[in-house]
């Protein structure tokens, strides 16, 4: 298994991995036109982000992507770990963590300061995969207005 950066030729099988994520998430729903509008804009426009992809041979099998920000509390880039899924036949075997440190080491190559990312509040097991590569809880309280 390898980890290699995303490409445009890779939405299509990113799409698929995108709606498994999105299907177990309660904030949001699978719509592969949108993960495809929203794929490309960060795969033409490199610094909107980065996305890492895993595979098994041809297979994509994980995904992971950053986006980049400026921090004014941190005076520097800051970036958002975004879309973090592995296919469920291939967990456990440290894909998922092996993602979470190329983005890492993408987001500390790219200056950055600090690395936010938001799980759902049920999903105890992702947030001790985070915690276990030092993330810690924020005090910060997310809220969203749909535009």
């Amino acid at each position: 298994m390898n980890i290699r950066r995303a490409t445009t030729a890779d939405i299509p099988a990113l799409c698929e991995l995108l709606s498994l994520l999105f299907a177990q998430e309660a904030d949001f729903t699978p719509d592969s036109e949108k993960q495809t509008r929203g794929l490309r804009l960060i795969l033409e426009n490199p610094a909107t982000g980065q996305i890492y992809c895993a595979t098994d041979g041809d297979a994509l099998i994980g995904m992971v992507s950053i986006l980049f920000t400026v921090s004014t509390a941190e005076g520097g880039p800051a970036a958002w770990l975004e879309d973090m899924i592995v296919d469920p036949k291939y967990r456990s075997q440290g894909l998922g963590q092996r993602l979470l440190h190329e983005a890492i080491a993408g987001a500390r190559a790219a200056g950055c300061t600090r690395i936010t990312l938001l799980t759902d509040t049920t999903n105890a097991t992702a947030m001790r995969f985070y915690e276990r590569d030092g993330f810690v809880r924020s005090q910060m309280v997310p809220l969203r207005l749909k535009l």
